[in-house]
């Protein structure tokens, strides 16, 4: 069975096209940074670890950095489409690439409905309409829920660049607004005695490490990867995509460090009344929202509303794009039916573009509220982050000779590095999040199997099952490991709810997380695709010059 070349074209299908420059990069990947994460994440930390928050979102920071330096390599040397779906496949072979693209498609198409989520939480503190109980949406609030989604559909339809401008005048006003409440809070109400509250760690190390996954924070700096996305439309893909991917990640890392500190100091003595795990202020529907109306900042409480709308419908507005990319890249690896590529004349994959709007529509069903939704896909996002320091250690061996605009300093030594930040941000996620997860999986491989079984894609490649034979030791015995572990989404304190056994302390369930990481990294990288074989996969994918 012969490998198909990515310059390939269908007869008749456009292709996509490099329409969009370094700016357009930049905030591409910014504006999924700076969305609904901002909105909550400072809240939503500083409940599970106190002023100890200010640790986890340092944590975060440089679990992350690390992570954006293995794709900012990889996305500058192989300029695709749905770049995180593919470098998998170009180590691994058939069998991988099919199931990191899933990985990559299930947390982009589950982040479009997160965003309108949090639009629609703040909505409804002026619009009792639009949700009822538990935050579960009314008939009325499902109905703009698809009004949000439609619009990102059709703002995706005219083209990348269109979306490109459209998504740098947005990005301005999202890092504005916070920028904004940074320094009005700091100027209006900060103080200093609030950190030290309780202690500086009230709920120990598990509550600074669970925090990372399931407050919000891993998800508040997810988005810097849609550079590596869209980098097969990109002009100038050598020198933009690891501008784009580190400078963005740097500049949300500053911004969401300061959110939490001015968040923290801004408090009024009140709000301490029941402890970090159950702060009270004026308006529990918009943390810095009910901040700012208690401190008296009426009208930047205004703008935030305003802002709560704006931002998370940017980030939503992406992440379409980046669902619509990542399909049509597993399309033309032969995975999922042909029609995933089909495009109009502006370049844009229209079927992969409707399909992700169903689908996110039916996200809303499960997962009615935003926090519900954030452990899942901070779990299914970083899963999909763990293909990219295992195919960077085989690649640089199976594709040596490769220009690389940007070379990562010592990468044999922060691939494993990075393999393991990533399977430790799973961990802390929970088993009561990843045994869903695990169920999505299993759901995502029965659909792969019927595209094969029917053969809906000429292009189906031969399964490559030696060199992904560690893939599902690896992901059954992460699930195992987490089972045994003491981390639930809700906290310590409900680990026997949530299912896992506590079996294995705190401390000692790091090290174990770290020693299986490394087995199943070299174990990978010792029954890797041959090179020859690499380079069929890889075909023609060339790094545009600079100019």
């Amino acid at each position: 069975m012969a490998k198909q070349r990515d310059a390939a074209q269908a007869p008749g299908n456009p292709g996509l096209r490099r329409d969009i420059g370094l700016i357009g990069l930049i905030w591409t990947s910014e504006g999924s940074i700076i969305g609904s994460g901002w909105l909550f994440g400072a809240l939503f930390a500083a409940q599970a670890a106190g002023t100890a928050a200010l640790l986890s979102w340092a944590i975060g920071a440089v679990a992350i950095i690390i992570l954006a330096f293995v794709h900012a390599e990889l996305g500058a040397a192989y300029p695709v489409a749905g770049g995180t779906a593919r470098f998998p496949h170009y180590a691994f072979g058939s069998a991988a690439g099919a199931s990191f693209g899933w990985f990559s498609w299930l947390q982009a198409v589950a982040t479009a409905p997160i965003e309108v989520m949090a639009s629609l939480n703040y909505l409804s503190v002026h619009a009792d309409w639009v949700q009822k109980g538990e935050h579960q949406l009314t008939a009325a609030g499902y109905g703009l829920a698809v009004a949000f989604m439609a619009f990102f559909v059709v703002v995706n339809f005219f083209g990348i660049r269109w979306l490109a401008h459209t998504n740098s005048l947005a990005t301005w006003w999202k890092v504005a607004i916070p920028v904004l409440t940074i320094v009005a809070l700091a100027a209006t109400a900060f103080h200093g005695e609030n950190f030290g509250h309780g202690g500086f760690a009230p709920f120990g190390a598990q509550g600074i490490l669970s925090a990372i996954s399931t407050s919000g924070i891993i998800f508040a700096f997810l988005g810097f990867e849609q550079a590596d996305q869209l980098a097969g439309e990109s002009r100038n893909p050598a020198r933009d995509i690891p501008l784009a991917v580190i400078g963005s990640i740097l500049l949300g890392v500053l911004i969401y460090v300061a959110l939490q500190v001015v968040f923290i100091g801004a408090l009024p003595p009140d709000a301490f009344v029941h402890g970090w795990a159950d702060l009270t202020f004026a308006d529990k529907a918009g943390p810095f929202a009910g901040l700012a109306t208690s401190v008296g900042l009426s009208w930047l409480a205004a703008l935030i509303y305003i802002d709560a709308v704006i931002s998370p419908t940017g980030t939503g507005l992406i992440y379409t794009t980046a669902a619509s990319r990542v399909s049509y890249g597993l399309s033309r690896n032969g995975y999922v039916p042909v029609l995933f590529e089909r495009t109009t004349r502006r370049g844009v994959p229209w079927f992969s573009l409707l399909f992700a709007f169903i689908v996110g529509l039916i996200v809303f069903l499960p997962f009615p509220t935003w926090q519900k939704l954030v452990g899942f896909v901070t779990s299914a996002s970083v899963l999909m982050y763990a293909g990219a320091p295992l195919a960077l250690g085989c690649l640089r061996k199976q594709d040596p000779d490769r220009h690389r605009p940007y070379r990562l300093p010592a990468g044999h030594f922060w691939s494993p590095v990075a393999f393991i930040v990533a399977n430790l941000i799973i961990y802390w996620a929970g088993w009561d999040t990843l045994w869903r997860l695990g169920v999505a999986i299993v759901i995502g491989y029965l659909l792969l199997g019927a595209s094969a079984a029917l053969r809906l894609n000429p292009r189906l490649p031969h399964p490559d099952w030696r060199p992904a034979q560690w893939l599902p030791v690896y992901l059954l015995g992460l699930g195992v490991i987490s089972w045994q572990g003491g981390f639930c989404s809700t906290g310590p304190a409900s680990t026997v709810d949530c299912g896992a056994t506590g079996a294995i302390p705190l401390w000692w369930d790091i090290a174990v997380v770290t020693v299986f990481s490394l087995v199943i990294y070299y174990w990978a990288q010792a029954v890797r695709l041959p090179r020859e074989e690499t380079q069929e996969y890889i075909g023609s994918v060339e790094v545009v010059p600079e100019h």
